[in-house]
């Protein structure tokens, strides 16, 4: 177990909830704590949570006392507190806030309604010193009381309540009580030279003090060493040590894979396995219904795009992407659907997954060689991958489906179909033909007939290997060749083309554009209205201003969007000659546009992911797209989208979303890029440590050109790159007695590799491995083998 010392300025993330590897967790009053070194008012070494939003803040927080004086603020500790150990539900840190005086600070989240301390004194000094140890919680109530001094059976303890919990603090050593200048249990403490003294504490929130003050001190009487033990044990046989010649990529890592696990919640009745959510934080974790149904997105779920990507990040532990998995396929239908999301308290999206599961099989299988995991998921994976092509998803039976909605594809601000942004399109999803989809298709046809050739089954994806055919030309009919990228396309006349303005007018008065299109073009209706009663309206388009109209978009295909309503025809118009709109307001304002298929972005990209393009394709869009520094290749990862940002979609046309970036890596390595996927991690992880530096968090994505934090904090989707790192290393760990190893490192440094006593020296033109039992083997040659005993 490796032994760290960072301090602020270094890379940090200092959550804090109950892992459910230990039991104790509940996903429907889970109290999420951080750590934060300095900061608050006082400024103080202080463990925080809002209890999910029941309190504006709880804060509990040390001050160190001698004689007359006394320390709360860590910039002014003899030495500042430096973090030693971390786990999912264990902080641990050492610091001097007196001068010979050392502490140790441990901080246990021992279940998802109590957090637990120890504070280790020892006297460095010559003579014996009496030193008070003040425990501080200030609780700012949404309603309730803030902390007050009481008793529970002759014990003093603090308590108040709020948001229908009553927090309880209780403290060992036989503490007195004080309410001034901060609530707080006190201990005055002899040490004598040398001599050392520990005091336990926890706080528990349950609905009434009686019960929390029992949870409090139940958890109090644990025994402390034997659970911290555990707790490193566990993280040393689940958990990958990568030291590389950078440090603050070590810590990065290392926090990545423990807020990876921190993520993951037990399994329920209706989802077998461990399954995650994507921000576990103070202000998360309580379902005011108390079924889970009232949850945001992160917390109702999971879903293929966000599994693909944890999955990578957990080398040392498999068997929950497996599990991820097999949530999934526990959702499915006879005829094969899948949901999007199926979540732990039974929650559905009811939309189809998108087709990444036979991607996550292979992915799993390859860190594992289970064969027998790929039997039992084959059968269902082929069945999900031919409910895409059913008619509910083709609606044109042409054999290429078509995106139900924009949910599915992971990336919900993309400005060609989001309805929220002013600066977005809002056409209908279902109405483009998507490589994107197409690409995800295609990669799960390749992984359906790697895993039947494993299987011994090729005779049953016969017809899987014709379709990918179809795929592959779809995707080939999209290329782009003056933009070296593939393109969208409409799904009927199979162009794509620049949108343009072709009438505006003012509420009920029929508009007569009386124009013709060069091609035929579908048409996108948008309402702006200020009215917040405004009702959706019905519109008639005629080709001539004096003939029958050939299409009514009835009310019920507008969608709601950014002030006011939008609607994409079904028909499509080589000419325009009037337009009849019914039910609008004299203010409202109408704008009618020619879709606009044009647009660049990271989605396009996942052909190269999928090995669709020929090698001389592949360079092409490589070389003119992805490393043009005025499109794709920016300082800190491949932007969302390469056109120019309107003002104020900067953040949205700037955003790197890793597990996009991840997708696009693995296609340069595909195709033997190895120098340019290591230089993407570079510059992702130039942004990640940054951010774990300047806010102590991970984000959900970051600006492509400044690095900087957008979207929420804690994100398991803004975690560190490591897969893609490993992938790009060429190391692939399948246990603790074989390991994977291809190509060579292409990074500036070695990197060393530790799990379960196997040790992996990845030189810069050798590889080391050295086993448990001390036994070595030298590898110089790049072609890929198992080493293995």
């Amino acid at each position: 177990m490796r032994d760290w010392n960072l301090s602020l300025g270094d890379p940090l993330h200092l959550t804090l909830a109950a892992d459910f590897r230990f039991g104790g967790v509940d996903y429907l009053n889970d109290q999420i704590w951080e750590l934060d070194f300095a900061s608050g008012e006082p400024r103080s070494l202080s463990l925080r949570t809002t209890f999910g939003l029941r309190a504006r803040s709880m804060r509990v927080f040390p001050r160190f006392g001698e004689g007359r004086g006394i320390v709360t603020d860590p910039a002014k500790f003899v030495r500042a507190p430096r973090l030693r150990f971390f786990a999912p539900n264990f902080l641990e840190l050492d610091f001097s806030p007196l001068p010979d005086l050392e502490v140790t600070a441990e901080f246990w989240a021992a279940g998802s309604q109590v957090v637990a301390g120890r504070y280790s004194l020892v006297n460095r000094s010559a003579k014996a010193r009496k030193i008070r140890l003040e425990l501080c919680a200030i609780l700012a109530p949404l309603d309730g009381q803030a902390f007050f001094a009481a008793q529970s059976q002759m014990v003093n303890i603090i308590t108040g309540t709020t948001g229908g919990l009553a927090p309880l603090l209780y403290m060992t050593g036989g503490p007195s009580s004080v309410t001034a200048p901060y609530p707080a249990l006190t201990v005055d403490l002899d040490l004598a030279p040398n001599g050392s003294r520990q005091i336990s504490w926890a706080l528990a929130a349950l609905t009434a003090s009686g019960p929390s003050f029992d949870l409090a001190r139940k958890t109090v009487a644990r025994k402390w060493d034997a659970e911290k033990a555990r707790i490193q044990m566990t993280a040393e046989s689940q958990m990958v040590d990568v030291e590389t010649g950078d440090p603050d990529w070590d810590a990065a890592f290392a926090f990545t894979q423990t807020a990876a696990l921190r993520s993951f919640l037990p399994a329920s009745e209706t989802l077998p396995n461990p399954s995650f959510v994507v921000t576990r934080a103070p202000d998360q974790g309580f379902s005011h219904k108390g079924d889970g149904t009232d949850y945001p997105p992160g917390w109702a779920g999971q879903s293929p795009l966000e599994a693909y990507y944890l999955a990578g990040l957990l080398p040392g532990a498999p068997q929950f992407a497996k599990g991820l998995l097999k949530n999934f396929l526990s959702s499915q239908n006879e005829d094969g659907f899948v949901d999007l999301r199926p979540g732990l308290a039974g929650q559905r999206a009811k939309m189809l997954a998108a087709p990444l599961l036979a991607s996550l099989a292979w992915q799993v299988y390859q860190a594992s060689n289970d064969h027998a995991f790929l039997a039992e998921v084959f059968p269902p994976l082929l069945k999900f991958f031919w409910n895409w092509f059913s008619p509910p998803h083709d609606r044109n039976r042409d054999g290429l489906p078509e995106w139900d909605h924009l949910l599915q594809t992971g990336w919900d601000e993309n400005p060609l179909f989001d309805v929220w942004n002013p600066w977005s399109q809002g056409m209908d999803i279902s109405i483009a033909e998507n490589p994107s989809l197409y690409a995800l298709l295609a990669r799960e046809a390749a992984c359906l007939i790697l895993i039947a050739e494993k299987l011994g089954r090729a005779d049953e994806v016969a017809l899987v290997k014709h379709q990918a055919e179809v795929l592959d030309n779809a995707v080939a009919a999209g290329w782009d060749e003056s933009a070296a990228l593939y393109a969208y396309r409409d799904l009927v006349t199979r162009l794509s083309l620049a949108g343009q303005v072709v009438a505006k007018g003012k509420g009920r008065a029929a508009l007569k554009p009386k124009k013709e299109f060069e091609r035929p073009v579908h048409l996108l209706i948008e309402i702006q209205t200020k009215s917040p009663a405004a009702k959706r309206p019905t519109v008639r388009l005629a080709e001539q201003a004096t003939k029958e109209p050939v299409e009514v978009i009835a009310p019920d295909a507008f969608q709601w969007r950014s002030g006011g309503f939008v609607a994409t025809t079904r028909n499509v118009y080589e000419k325009l000659g009037r337009v009849d709109i019914l039910g609008l307001d004299a203010a409202d304002k109408v704008i009618i546009r020619t879709i606009d298929l044009t647009a660049q972005d990271h989605t396009l990209l996942f052909p190269l992911w999928a090995g669709l393009p020929d090698q001389q394709r592949a360079q092409t869009l490589i070389g003119r797209a992805i490393l043009d520094s005025t499109r794709f290749d920016k300082p800190f990862g491949l932007p969302a989208i390469a056109s120019p940002a309107p003002p104020k979609a900067d953040a949205a046309f700037s955003s790197v979303h890793l597990p996009f970036n991840q997708l696009v890596g693995e296609g340069l390595l595909a195709y033997g890029f190895h120098t340019e996927a290591a230089r993407l991690v570079e510059h992702i992880m130039s942004a990640v440590v940054k951010n774990l530096k300047e806010t102590r968090a991970f984000h959900q994505r970051h600006h492509a050109e400044t690095g900087a934090p957008i979207g929420e904090r804690h994100a398991a989707t803004g975690l560190a790159p490591l897969g893609l790192f490993l992938q790009t290393l060429g190391v692939t760990i399948l246990s603790s007695t074989k390991v994977k190893l291809e190509g060579k490192n292409p990074f500036p440094w070695p990197v060393t590799l530790r799990y379960r006593g196997l040790v992996v020296k990845r030189g810069l033109n050798s590889t080391e491995v050295i086993f448990a039992n001390g036994k070595s083997v030298m590898v110089t040659d790049p072609k890929a083998c198992i080493v293995a005993i």
